[in-house]
């Protein structure tokens, strides 16, 4: 049974993480951080009355409760702070708050390393498997369509732009592409073209009614091929996180992304 701990568990996908957990027969949902409903049973939350695990402000109740794997769905203003704790006090964590760049990663690397790999990390961009096989065919087609833009797009309230999906799929179109492509700009509005990441434009919308969707779409001489992933509910979420929960112990350091948990053949 593994003991797992909740790092944002009051929000939307921390209510969900813990509903996920709570329900799953090899977990045991062991503490819920959270800087709101402090007090609060987490399990009155989440529609598991039995479940008397009081809502904490302090980190140190994963200590106390004997966590062995927290999940962080917090805000990109928190997350590293949170990070540094886990690692520091030896708790396997798993990452699904957006905003990790390229500079927090290579922190995250450095900090395990200066632990001795008492603990390890997963951050996910994205915890749907379709959203992980959407990136992995696009990648695939980068190699023969090298002209290619993204479209983002997000619910009203996503704190970031662009999300960390599209970053993580520019970096692989970048990676596996035959070619640098970069097409004419005309803009009589500035910005109106969308971000350019070494030729590949990355545009975000957001909206009420959206949740989390992405389409890849590469142009060629008399052709284009759409690549597009939609989540329509967050329950679309909760196989990779649970996916990821159970993987963690036993991947050393820092995993980026679910595509290594998959067990998929190598691209050719």
């Amino acid at each position: 049974m593994i003991r797992v701990g909740v790092i944002g568990a009051c929000g939307r996908m921390g209510q969900m993480v813990s509903r996920a957990v709570a329900e799953a027969d090899d977990m045991a949902l062991a503490a819920a951080i959270d800087r709101s409903r402090v007090g609060q049973s987490i399990g009155s939350l989440i529609g598991h009355p039995k479940i008397q695990v009081p809502v904490s402000d302090e980190l140190d109740r994963l200590l106390e409760a004997e966590v062995e794997v927290a999940v962080d769905f917090t805000n990109p203003d928190v997350v590293m702070d949170n990070v540094r704790w886990c690692i520091s006090h030896a708790v396997h964590l798993v990452v699904g708050t957006t905003g990790i760049s390229e500079e927090d990663l290579v922190e995250i690397e450095g900090l395990l390393d200066d632990e001795g790999g008492e603990s390890n990390v997963i951050v996910a961009p994205n915890f749907a498997l379709g959203a992980v096989l959407m990136q992995r065919f696009a990648a695939q087609a980068a190699r023969y369509f090298p002209a290619v833009e993204i479209i983002e797009l997000h619910h009203d309230a996503k704190v970031d732009a662009p999300s960390g999906t599209a970053i993580a799929t520019v970096q692989r179109l970048i990676e596996e592409r035959s070619e640098h492509y970069r097409g004419p700009l005309a803009e009589s509005l500035e910005g109106v073209r969308g971000g350019d990441v070494e030729g590949v434009r990355v545009h975000s919308v957001r909206l009420p009614g959206l949740l989390a969707h992405q389409e890849v779409i590469f142009g060629g001489q008399g052709q284009t091929l759409t690549i597009r992933h939609d989540s329509t509910d967050r329950a679309s979420f909760m196989p990779g996180v649970l996916m990821a929960v159970r993987a963690v112990m036993t991947r050393p350091g820092l995993t980026v992304g679910l595509e290594p948990l998959l067990d998929l053949p190598p691209l050719p």
